[in-house]
C-alpha cells in the first residue's frame, strides 16, 4: 500500500507516518507532558489520499495504542482522539478505523483508515469471501461476522484464504454493532 494524500500542505506526513508531535503550549506553562500533533496536523484531521492499486480512500489522524499493528482494527474517541483495539463482541456502536502505521504510544500520531479499501488484519484459520460482513471476534482484527460483533459499513472486497493474515475490506465510516436483543 502506498497512500499519497491530496493535501500538498507543507508539514502534512506521509499516511503510512508516525508524528512524534510536540508538547502542547498548556502542557508547557503546567509542567506537563501532553503532546499534540506536529502543526498544521491537529487530532481528528481527515485527508484523502490515493493508492494506485486500492483507489481513494480517507484518512482520520488519531493517537496511537500498545500492541499495534498496520491494518489493525481500533475503534476511536470522537472527543479524545485516542485509540483502542476493536473490542469482540461489545455491542458498543463506537466508530472504528483500520491502522496505517504500527502506532504503539498513545503519544503520538499517525493516520487510520475511515473509508476506501483497506487491507485489514485478520484471523489466520479463516476464510472470507467476497461480499460477506465481517465482525471483531479476537480483539483488533476481523473474522466472519457474528452476533454482537458485526461492523456496519464493511464488507470484504475480496477472497481471503485461511492461510492469510490480512483481508481486503472496503469500508465506509464502519462502526461497531450497538446493542441488539
Amino acid at each position: 500500500m502506498a497512500f499519497f494524500s491530496d493535501i500538498h500542505t507543507i508539514g502534512v506526513n506521509p499516511i503510512a507516518d508516525i508524528d512524534s508531535g510536540i508538547l502542547s503550549p498548556s502542557s508547557v506553562s503546567s509542567g506537563s507532558t501532553t503532546r499534540i500533533p506536529t502543526p498544521p496536523l491537529v487530532p481528528g484531521m481527515i485527508v484523502r489520499a490515493k493508492d494506485p492499486t486500492y483507489g481513494e480512500g480517507e484518512f482520520i489522524l488519531l493517537a496511537g495504542v500498545a500492541s499495534t499493528a498496520v491494518g489493525s482494527i481500533v475503534t476511536y474517541n470522537t472527543s479524545s482522539f485516542t485509540t483502542a483495539l476493536a473490542p469482540a463482541g461489545a455491542n458498543l456502536p463506537q466508530p472504528i478505523a483500520v491502522a496505517m502505521a504500527a502506532n504503539t504510544a498513545a503519544t503520538t500520531w499517525s493516520w487510520y483508515q475511515i473509508s476506501g479499501i483497506a487491507v485489514c488484519a485478520k484471523t489466520a484459520s479463516v476464510s472470507l469471501a467476497a461480499n460477506a460482513p465481517v465482525g471483531v471476534t479476537t480483539a483488533g482484527v476481523f473474522n466472519a461476522s457474528a452476533t454482537g460483533a458485526e461492523v456496519q459499513g464493511a464488507l470484504v472486497a475480496a477472497v481471503s484464504t485461511t492461510a492469510a493474515t490480512t483481508v481486503q475490506v472496503v469500508i465506509n465510516r464502519p462502526h461497531m454493532q450497538g446493542r441488539i436483543t
